[in-house]
């Protein structure tokens, strides 16, 4: 069968569904795999089909850590850039999907995706990488973690869902008006049941370790396990990281992904200070924010990536963003988490990993002190929070993500 992923954002949205698209492969489908241009080398080292789509992501995480967690500031800043780019990523994703037989797509495709879906009269497939569409109780929404669990959490959730439909879908009209070769259909919301269409599945790509299922989701979420994609059997380390990692003890590894912050300079210097007055040693991977060109030494190696699940196990904690792929990457390590939360679903991711006793409390990165960092590392050095993180490492290398959502998927395309 023919399957088409559609997804968009930074390399944390596209490398789980890269991860997806090789497990569909390998069952004997044919993927075509479609997101940002920028990652089309990284795709290709994979062999899997590539649809390139308009924009940089890089646009999108900016506006995403100057909203912080002003949830209203967040959909108004990632709604004019989406906007701006609409027309070029609808034509590019609708060509990606012309003989599909079914369609698996993620957050910023959620309606689109299925509406499409829809008019061709083949499934779709949703899956999201945080829980979001599928009220409950027991967990905030990931846009206002703060909230407390019980009727304002199961709100939040139903609010969540109303400002993603009208606030994404309000220019869909007048774009329908100027380009109706392209926005030729209606809009329709994926989880209402419509006979005789059902619902469509709803997947989180998600420890059930880190996240267990909440009870409002029975039959109709599906929380499959993280999507992990392992480094390429070609990945040699550098002989400047092999080295670095023979001459001491395990560091701690830094890693801040795909987010970018005006205030970046003093985050390093709260960093590189406490980690040193912690004598600790770090690798830094410095994604695309760069670290302002700063230069290694004999405590701290600067890199611009390396694999998670090579580096990882070799490290004696992280700190991070906490953004879902990264968290995931840490707790499958089975090292201590320390989250710095930028802003949208990172503090959930945060709270998350201290509710399951992988990590202290997140300290938010406009909050950040060299007190509060300090105090933060002073905690992985607890033998009780170690052992704990041991333990949620084995039980989430003993998941398949990737397996569960291929049975949904296939599950699709035969009924």
């Amino acid at each position: 069968m023919k399957i088409s992923i559609l997804t968009y954002g930074s390399r944390g949205d596209v490398q789980p569904f890269l991860a997806l698209a090789i497990g569909l492969q390998k069952r004997g489908h044919e993927v075509t795999l479609a997101a940002p241009h920028r990652f089309a080398n990284f795709v290709a080292q994979y062999n899997i089909p590539f649809a390139p789509l308009a924009g940089d992501p890089e646009e999108i995480s900016k506006a995403f850590n100057d909203a912080g967690h002003n949830a209203v500031k967040m959909i108004r800043a990632i709604g004019d850039y989406v906007n701006s780019i609409a027309l070029d990523v609808t034509r590019g994703a609708f060509a990606a999907c012309e003989d599909a037989d079914l369609i698996v797509h993620s957050f910023l495709f959620t309606t689109g995706a299925h509406s499409l879906a829809r008019a061709r009269g083949i499934p779709d497939v949703s899956i999201q990488t945080f829980p979001i569409f599928a009220p409950t109780r027991e967990y905030p929404p990931v846009a206002l973690s703060s909230l407390p669990r019980g009727a304002l959490s199961y709100f939040g959730h139903w609010l969540d869902t109303q400002v993603f439909w009208y606030g994404g879908n309000s220019g869909y009209n007048q774009k329908r008006k100027q380009h109706p070769d392209v926005f030729s259909f209606d809009l329709f919301w994926p989880f209402d049941e419509k006979p005789p269409r059902r619902a469509t599945p709803l997947l989180f790509a998600v420890s059930p370790t880190a996240l267990p299922p909440a009870r409002e989701w029975a039959g109709r979420v599906d929380v499959t396990g993280y999507f992990f994609l392992d480094a390429p059997d070609t990945f040699t380390p550098s002989a400047e990281l092999t080295s670095f990692l023979e001459a001491g003890p395990p560091p701690i590894c830094v890693t801040f992904g795909s987010m970018i912050h005006r205030d970046a300079d003093r985050i390093a210097e709260i960093m590189l200070e406490s980690i040193h007055q912690a004598g600790q040693r770090a690798i830094i991977l410095t994604g695309w924010d760069g670290w302002g060109g700063r230069v290694s030494s004999g405590d701290f190696l600067f890199l611009e990536s390396a694999p998670h699940d090579w580096l990882l196990p070799r490290c004696k904690a992280i700190i991070h963003h906490g953004g879902a792929g990264t968290t995931a990457a840490g707790l499958r390590a089975g090292i201590p988490n320390i989250v710095i939360p930028f802003g949208g679903d990172q503090l959930f991711w945060g709270e998350r990993v201290r509710a399951i006793g992988a990590g202290p409390r997140p300290v938010r990165v406009r909050a950040l002190t060299a007190p509060r960092l300090t105090s933060a590392l002073a905690a992985i050095e607890d033998a009780a929070l170690c052992a704990r993180v041991r333990l949620v490492g084995q039980k989430v290398r003993r998941e398949d993500g990737v397996g569960s959502a291929i049975r949904v998927v296939e599950s699709r395309l035969v009924g």
